[in-house]
């Protein structure tokens, strides 16, 4: 066996990206130091991948090679590849039932189906019923907060150890709400035919950042997910800014409950123009964001004792929606100047007419049009898809579907699709997953695979920071990346038992063994850029596993 150190090893490294790991993008565990040595180590057998001279190769790599039907016509082998290529773009991983389903319908309508996704389709039922399972599903945001708020005031004059043991009981409901949200979004990703929606849930969630573990913030944070961005994300962008406003995760995560008439607070005002509409460079003034401030003073969420007490000339402007608030006794009612537009103070009215305003901002247009085009097509879109897409976005009143119909029909995109764009953490996780246990019964511990995503740095609502991940591949491609994707390729191959045990339970499990993958769908266009090197590695595994293993360990599955 390869020593790391040997060519093999240092030849793997200079056909991969030259990672520089960002001290932000990874745990502190994750940065590349001397600890990384005894795990490169452990994972020598990867070295197989690595042998890049090699001479002729043996009689078993040779099968492996000529595994694909030889004769498939280089024309019929390139439109297969396309149809892969596509949908490891707008999917969180091609498996051959989606290839199979894509020319059924032909490219055309498949698109359509995803762009104006089925909302009568369904999970697995095996997967629907863990779902259903969850607390988020067995009790409402509203009700779980309620439940707070008596642990805490029920412990309200105890003991310091008694105190204290209720603000734990209450925090863990937070927490288990939210790694409740993340589960139902593992499965969702991973089961879900209708996969783009899947795909821009997750972006419109990393767009509009919460962070969960900020106060009670994953109390709510299901309802965010499946309130304020599922039902938008291919919908009117108008629509999904009032309601991420309108958010009780949003409106705690940014503190504008905190802001009220003569006490202002700025931060949600300023992220929702930097952040979420106009974009920093979006002509806006510190004036504007002032104004703005002013105009979002009241919004909140709902408090314990009920609705507010109200002078009876503003008992007509209380707005009360679930968790959220407009509580007219803490809004500035004056005029403001806002974006170069005078509006009357009028209490929510104003915030509706704020929202027009970015919404239909021709920066807004070009600044989410931006974030879509490096999403789907790398660090550095052309600026003319960019032109394309934010003329769509105006013309269209903000549709999001179009605008992603006006980018998927582009030749530039077209051309993205042969270079491919660098998977971040959630996109290799997912599409190793769909990949590898695409013909195994949905999995039935999702722990494993959250696992694997805080350990590669991205797991679903725990960016602290309101820009939400990053997703240059700049960021993502560092040395200790690397060698942590090699382990969860490994786990992932190796280690099928564990997606399949209930609970803590330690027994094994009876499961149909996972096919070699190469061999098993080499055919269908998925892996039709291996590089020779890297079909001889696999071939020279000693058994499918490690053969797995090196696929979705190998320099082209990092890409999609």
């Amino acid at each position: 066996m390869p020593s790391l150190r040997s060519p093999s090893w240092h030849a793997l490294h200079s056909r991969l990206p030259h990672w520089g790991l960002p001290h932000w993008g990874l745990p502190h565990s994750q940065r590349p130091r001397s600890f990384l040595r005894p795990l490169l180590r452990r994972l020598a057998p990867l070295a197989l991948l690595l042998p890049l001279a090699v001479q002729a190769a043996p009689p078993a790599a040779r099968a492996a090679a000529d595994s694909a039907p030889a004769a498939a016509s280089p024309r019929d082998a390139e439109a297969r590849a396309q149809d892969a290529a596509l949908l490891n773009r707008i999917t969180w991983g091609a498996t051959p039932a989606d290839l199979a389903r894509l020319r059924e319908l032909g490219a055309a309508r498949y698109l359509q189906a995803q762009l104006h996704p089925d909302p009568r389709a369904r999970l697995p039922p095996a997967v629907q019923q863990r779902i259903d399972a969850l607390s988020i599903s067995r009790q409402s945001a509203d009700d779980a907060l309620a439940e707070q708020r008596a642990i805490r005031q029920d412990a309200k004059d105890a003991a310091p150890g008694p105190k204290q043991d209720a603000q734990r009981d209450a925090r863990a409901i937070s927490r288990q709400r939210a790694d409740d949200t993340a589960t139902r979004a593992f499965y969702r990703a991973l089961y879900s035919p209708n996969q783009l929606q899947e795909q821009m849930t997750w972006f419109w969630m990393n767009h509009f950042n919460v962070y969960a573990d900020k106060n009670d913030i994953g109390t709510y944070i299901d309802q965010y997910e499946e309130r304020a961005i599922r039902p938008h994300a291919l919908g009117k962008f108008r629509d999904l800014l009032a309601a991420t406003l309108r958010s009780p995760a949003m409106l705690v995560y940014l503190d504008n409950t905190q802001n009220a008439a003569g006490h202002l607070n700025e931060n949600y005002a300023r992220e929702l123009m930097e952040l979420h509409t106009l974009g920093v460079k979006g002509g806006y003034t510190q004036t504007d964001v002032q104004e703005l401030a002013r105009i979002l003073t009241g919004l909140g969420i709902r408090n314990a004792k009920g609705a507010p007490k109200l002078r009876p000339e503003l008992r007509g402007q209380l707005v009360e929606d679930g968790l959220f608030i407009f509580n007219p006794a803490r809004h500035d009612y004056g005029d403001k100047t806002f974006l170069g537009h005078t509006i009357r103070g009028a209490g929510m009215a104003e915030v509706d007419q704020a929202v027009d305003l970015l919404a239909r901002h021709p920066a807004t247009a070009r600044f989410v049009s931006t974030k879509l085009a490096v999403y789907f097509m790398g660090d550095a879109p052309p600026a003319s898809v960019i032109d394309k897409m934010a003329k769509t976005f105006q013309a269209q009143d903000g549709d999001i579907a179009a605008t992603l119909q006006t980018l998927f029909a582009s030749p530039e995109f077209a051309h993205s699709l042969k270079a491919g764009v660098f998977k971040d953490p959630v996109h290799y996780v997912y599409s190793a997953l769909r990949l590898a246990y695409a013909d195994l019964p949905p999995i039935v511990n999702t722990r494993p695979g959250k696992a694997m995503l805080r350990q590669l740095g991205q797991p679903l609502n725990q960016r602290l920071t309101p820009d939400g991940y990053p997703q240059a591949q700049s960021d993502w491609a560092g040395s200790g990346q690397m060698t942590a994707r090699f382990e969860v390729a490994r786990a992932i191959a190796a280690g099928p038992q564990a997606f399949y045990r209930e609970g803590d339970d330690k027994g094994p499990v009876d499961l149909p063994r996972m096919p070699d993958l190469l061999r098993a769908d080499g055919a269908d266009g998925l892996f039709a850029h291996l590089s020779p090197a890297t079909r001889q590695a696999i071939a020279q595994a000693k058994n499918p596993k490690d053969a797995n293993t090196y696929l979705l360990a190998s320099p082209e599955f990092m890409r999609r």
